[in-house]
């Protein structure tokens, strides 16, 4: 059988140890004979670290999959049957800047939600079309598989502005969701299913199964018991729901809608959080910092469990199972963001949503939702559009677009604050920013 060259960029990241965890134990199905693991200069300290524990984890297997570290993107990606993406322009500094800036004025500071989700796409999605272009070039055939941020922007963008038709992004919230329901329920994970349909950080359950059988208005019922909510994640504080609210819903939020239905609780919280021990990505500094200690050690060759302690559990290992799936053909159902087609109606079918699909050899098969509920596309349809604004000023650099993207964001109170945001955003990044300042085309008038 022929073995598989993958190339991960960003494969310095915390999370490769899983990476390479999930493919350790597929590999009699899943034959990766090469991973190479990309990082750039700023990167290649944590590239050599990880890359280490990579080496050892593959030799406690005993298993002929040879890994390479490189800061040459290029190599890495000739002749590659897939290619992941976990990149993080502007390290952590730039998430600490896009969570304590919009606190400043009021607003929530957050990696992929409001004015930080808007950065970090404006910083990731003009890389990302860098490496789908080279992808042209060096591996036509192969299958980007995205779980960057904000993953379903950057699946947008490159079905929209590239000639990669091969992208899924990734994203492990649905994963967490299955996994809250079934703790939820004190029962195996693998006995759960769940309709899901949205958008990336914006994807409801619509339906929830048990063996087969829908028990969504069980679950709800329970959901709305308890102080808890016991769908959450990590990285998002748990208020619980207000039970008449889910009960008006009668469809199961993604812990990220709080955000939007929880807004000035969300808020007061990240102040006090923030004053206290510091932002999200503060703690996640130091989280790892902490991971990475543990990487060094020579004798450590598994993933340690402390990993799980990051907000993104569980990515790592959804991409292992995709790409099992993709080369196997395995026809499982899969919760990926595609583009659209029709699938959910209102949506434009270029655009990238966050669906259930079947997973083949040609690719994911979205499963038809048709209209969502109508108290929730008003919603999906306005951060679609944000997406959509948003996308369109990564690429051109046209400052306007970006001030109106940030306006139309929910989370945004006003064009005089998505103003003031923008400005000290964009300056902040400036480095990572280079079509919004280049031949001063930045212009604030």
């Amino acid at each position: 059988m022929k073995g598989l060259k993958i190339a991960t960029i960003g494969g310095g990241s915390s999370y490769t140890p899983e990476l390479v965890e999930g493919f350790i134990k597929r590999y009699d199905e899943l034959p990766v004979r090469e991973l190479w693991l990309v990082d750039i200069p700023e990167g290649e300290k944590k590239l050599n670290i990880v890359g280490a524990l990579a080496r050892r984890m593959v030799e406690k297997a005993g298993i002929p999959m040879k890994i390479h570290l490189t800061l040459d993107r290029r190599e890495a990606l000739k002749d590659a049957d897939f290619v992941t993406t976990q990149i993080r322009v502007g390290l952590l500094e730039a998430r600490i800047k896009d969570e304590q800036i919009p606190l400043k004025y009021g607003v929530i500071g957050q990696e992929t939600n409001g004015p930080g989700g808007l950065m970090k796409g404006l910083r990731t999605i003009p890389v990302i079309l860098d490496i789908a272009r080279e992808m042209e070039e060096l591996c036509p055939q192969a299958w980007m598989i995205n779980f960057s941020n904000p993953a379903g922007m950057i699946t947008e963008a490159v079905l929209r502005y590239s000639n990669i038709q091969k992208v899924v992004g990734l994203c492990n919230v649905p994963i967490g969701m299955r996994m809250g329901v079934a703790k939820l329920l004190d029962v195996e994970a693998d006995r759960v299913q769940i309709d899901f349909a949205g958008l990336n950080h914006m994807v409801f359950g619509l339906h929830v199964y048990l063996d087969g059988r829908n028990i969504t208005d069980r679950l709800l019922e329970q959901l709305t018991s308890g102080e808890k909510s016991g769908v959450t994640m990590e990285n998002i504080v748990d208020l619980g729901w207000e039970p008449d609210f889910i009960k008006g819903l009668r469809l199961l939020p993604c812990p990220y809608h709080r955000y939007y239905y929880q807004t000035d609780k969300i808020l007061k919280e990240e102040k006090e959080a923030a004053q206290e021990k510091g932002t999200r990505a503060e703690v996640v500094k130091q989280l790892e910092q902490d991971l990475f200690e543990l990487y060094k050690d020579p004798d450590l060759n598994i993933k340690p469990p402390q990993l799980e302690k990051r907000g993104g559990a569980y990515y790592s290992d959804a991409a292992c199972s995709l790409i099992h799936s993709i080369h196997n053909d395995t026809g499982d159902i899969q919760p990926v963001n595609v583009r659209n087609n029709g699938t959910i109606a209102g949506i434009p079918p270029e655009s990238a949503v966050e669906v259930n699909c079947v997973i083949t050899r040609e690719g994911p098969r979205p499963l038809t939702v048709g209209e969502l509920p109508v108290a929730v596309r008003g919603l999906v349809q306005q951060i679609k559009s944000f997406e959509r604004v948003a996308i369109e000023a990564a690429v051109t650099g046209d400052y306007h677009q970006a001030l109106l993207a940030m306006t139309i964001n929910p989370l945004v109170p006003s064009d005089t604050v998505a103003k003031q945001i923008l400005d000290e955003m964009l300056e902040a990044h400036r480095d990572h920013l280079p079509q919004f300042f280049r031949e001063n085309r930045l212009s604030t008038t």
